[in-house]
C-alpha cells in the first residue's frame, strides 16, 4: 500500500518546564532543580513524533510573530514537519505551557493559548488543499472547538480517516463524534466526555460504549502503564503496555497518537498500530521533554526487540 500523508491540524506552544522533587500544596512554595524552554504543544508534538518516524506530516496551525514562534518553526522543520500551511497571528503571542515535573515523572500542565485560540475555521478553508494530499487528519481541542468541527467535516469530504484526541477534554456534540474514526481519550477524558469514572477495565468498557453509541466508529482508552483498550463493533481487546521506568510523562499522549496516526498512514489495521502506538509511547517516557522525546522508526524497532 501506498503511504499516505498525516494533515495534524493543531496547537503548538513553547513549554516551560520546571523539575521538582514533589508538587507544592496550595499555598506553598518550594524549591525546584531545573529549568528549560522546550518545543511543545499537542498538535506539534503529535505532528513531530509523525515525522520523526518517517512520515510526510503537514502542520496546519498558527504561531505568534515572535521569538518562541520562530524557535517553533526551526524546531518543527528540523525534525522533518511540513510547515507550508502554518500560518502567524501578527498580534498574538505564540502559545506556551508552564509545567511541573516532579521526581517520579509525573505532571502539572497550565497551558496559554495565545495564537492558538486564532485558528479560525476560515483558515482551514484557505488551506483546504492540504486535505487533498493526506490519508489521515489528526486533531486535538487545544484550538477552538468550531475549527476542528470544520476540518473534520472537510476530512469527510476528502475522505480521510479523522482521529481526534480529545484533549485537553470538554463536552463534545454527537455531529463532530459520528464523523470520528478513532477518538483517543485518557481515563480522565473519557469521564469529561461520558460522565463514567473510569477506574477499572469494566468502567473504560462502559465509558467506550457510551462513546460508540454515540456515533464513534473506534474508542481508544489510554490507560498509562497499563495500555490500551480498544472498544469498536467487532469487539473489545487490551493492549498492555511495556514496562518502563519513567522519566517524564508529558507528551505520552501525544507520541501515542502521533505513532497511531503513522501507523495507519502505512497500512496497517487497529490491531497492529495500537500495540506499536504503545511501544512508541512507552519509549518516550524514559526521555525527558516533549518533541525531544519523541523516538525515530529504528529506535521504536531496537526497543521493541529488546
Amino acid at each position: 500500500m501506498k503511504r499516505q500523508a498525516c494533515v495534524v491540524v493543531g496547537s503548538a506552544n513553547m513549554d516551560l518546564v520546571v523539575t521538582t522533587n514533589r508538587f507544592p500544596q496550595a499555598g506553598e512554595t518550594i524549591l525546584g532543580q531545573a529549568f528549560a524552554a522546550i518545543p511543545g504543544g499537542k498538535g506539534a508534538n503529535q505532528a513531530v513524533c509523525c515525522a520523526k518516524l518517517g512520515g510526510r506530516v503537514h502542520f496546519v496551525g498558527k504561531l505568534g510573530k515572535d521569538r518562541f514562534g520562530d524557535q517553533l518553526r526551526k524546531s518543527m522543520k528540523s525534525d522533518g514537519v511540513l510547515l507550508g500551511h502554518t500560518m502567524t497571528e501578527a498580534d498574538a503571542s505564540t502559545g506556551m505551557a508552564l509545567i511541573t515535573v516532579d521526581r517520579s515523572g509525573q505532571n502539572e500542565i497550565i497551558v496559554i493559548s495565545g495564537s492558538n485560540m486564532r485558528l479560525t475555521p476560515r483558515d482551514i478553508d484557505a488551506h483546504s488543499g492540504v486535505f487533498v494530499r493526506g490519508g489521515v487528519l489528526l486533531l486535538q481541542l487545544e484550538i477552538p472547538l468550531r475549527t476542528v468541527s470544520r476540518a473534520v467535516a472537510l476530512a469527510r469530504q476528502k475522505r480521510l480517516r479523522v482521529i481526534l484526541n480529545p484533549a485537553p477534554a470538554q463536552k463534545l456534540p454527537d455531529t463532530l463524534l459520528r464523523c470520528v474514526d478513532y477518538l483517543t481519550p485518557n481515563e480522565t477524558e473519557a469521564e469529561i466526555l461520558t460522565g463514567v469514572k473510569v477506574t477499572s477495565r469494566r468502567s473504560a468498557e462502559h465509558a467506550a460504549r457510551q462513546l460508540l453509541n454515540r456515533g464513534v466508529k473506534n474508542v481508544v482508552i489510554t490507560l498509562g502503564a497499563k495500555g490500551s483498550l480498544l472498544v469498536n463493533r467487532k469487539g473489545i481487546c487490551l493492549y498492555p503496555a511495556r514496562r518502563v521506568r519513567a522519566v517524564d510523562t508529558t507528551a505520552a499522549g501525544d507520541a501515542f497518537n502521533g505513532a497511531l496516526a503513522y501507523a495507519l498512514t502505512t497500512g496497517s489495521d487497529a490491531e497492529e498500530a495500537i500495540p506499536f502506538a504503545n511501544d512508541v509511547a512507552s519509549l518516550s517516557v524514559t526521555r525527558f521533554g516533549a518533541q525531544v522525546s519523541m523516538p525515530t522508526l529504528a529506535e521504536v524497532r531496537h526497543f521493541r526487540r529488546q
